[in-house]
């Protein structure tokens, strides 16, 4: 087995090309990754650079940013509406239960965008940007490269309740999250893959403090963790109070982007109730997990190909949607 950190994963168009033909008018999307090659040449590379330096800075903005991608796509499809601050008829997404006061890195979008603002004024969609940093996220802390379909247009609207509704919850079943993700035309392989990303970043404990005491609302904590895991959870985590400690959701490897995870939750040691149950839940979820624990290039390969499904949902493409001049508000 080749060494994951080296692990390249490229597509070509004609890979992609079955994936591009999501697009809320119902035709012909027109995502392609050589689209700003000549209104913005050096796009790719000022999303690269400005990544990098926000890791170099604090390495939880990589799944940070991860996170915002994921966050974005599954309400109203990959179109930026996560970014929009309240204004206006706008609701913000960043209120809703999956996002306040855990969203976060959303600064460095807005570095992002007023880089290439200068570069090549309102030529880079905010979703764009999205996904390209997403990507230069995984690969800058170990994991796989893709090439990103690009040619979104950004929303010039934003939805709370989607938001509260369309993105799974760390204490959600099986299949309410796999339901979550079917919903977005994912299937149980996208959900095992992606949420891989939890190989990198932090939870807080009010999002598995349920696992700890009281998990099926006898006042019992889940019999699926080792006792000495738990015990070591509780010192942080109390009954109540510290509700915004935070835990790594991989403990042995939580800034690099790597398979651990999987050998975590096969041990039983994944952190919020998601996490456990894609081994506990079902059994093609529980082959997949098992199958990405051994098999790291396996995992990496899958993930890629996931990110680009999921980077398709419903753009905004052609004439729909806007160029903003910044992520968080419409234009005027």
């Amino acid at each position: 087995m080749g060494k994951p950190m080296s692990f390249v994963v490229v597509f070509s168009l004609l890979a992609l090309a079955p994936l591009c033909f999501s697009s809320r008018n119902g035709g012909f999307g027109s995502l392609y990754p050589q689209y700003y090659d000549h209104s913005c040449p050096h796009a790719k590379a000022i999303v690269k650079s400005i990544v990098a330096k926000a890791f170099a800075r604090e390495a939880r903005s990589a799944a940070s940013i991860l996170r915002l991608h994921f966050h974005d796509c599954f309400v109203q499809g990959c179109d930026a509406s996560l970014l929009l601050d309240s204004s206006g008829s706008i609701r913000s997404e960043k209120n809703s239960n999956p996002n306040r006061n855990s969203a976060r890195g959303f600064e460095v979008i807005d570095e992002i965008k007023s880089a290439l603002e200068k570069e090549c004024p309102q030529t880079v969609s905010c979703a764009d940007i999205l996904a390209l940093a997403a990507r230069d996220s995984t690969v800058i802390t170990g994991g796989p490269f893709w090439e990103v379909p690009l040619g979104r247009k950004d929303s010039r609207t934003a939805s709370l309740s989607g938001s509260n509704n369309n993105i799974p919850a760390p204490n959600n079943t099986f299949q309410t999250i796999l339901n979550r993700f079917q919903n977005q035309g994912l299937d149980i392989v996208d959900l095992v893959a992606l949420s891989g990303g939890h190989t990198i970043g932090n939870s807080r404990c009010t999002s598995f403090r349920q696992r700890l005491y009281n998990q099926n609302g006898n006042g019992q904590p889940d019999k699926t963790l080792p006792q000495p895991y738990a015990a070591e959870l509780r010192n942080r985590c109390p009954r109540s109070g510290g509700d915004n400690n935070l835990f790594f959701l991989d403990f042995v490897s939580p800034t690099k982007f790597d398979n651990s995870y999987f050998k975590n939750i096969v041990g039983f040691k994944g952190l919020l109730n998601s996490d456990q149950v894609l081994l506990t839940g079902n059994d093609a979820s529980a082959a997949l997990v098992k199958k990405y624990a051994d098999n790291s290039e396996v995992f990496f390969e899958q993930f890629a190909k996931s990110m680009i499904k999921m980077g398709n949902i419903s753009p905004l493409t052609g004439s729909n949607g806007e160029i903003r001049k910044t992520c968080r508000k419409i234009n005027s």
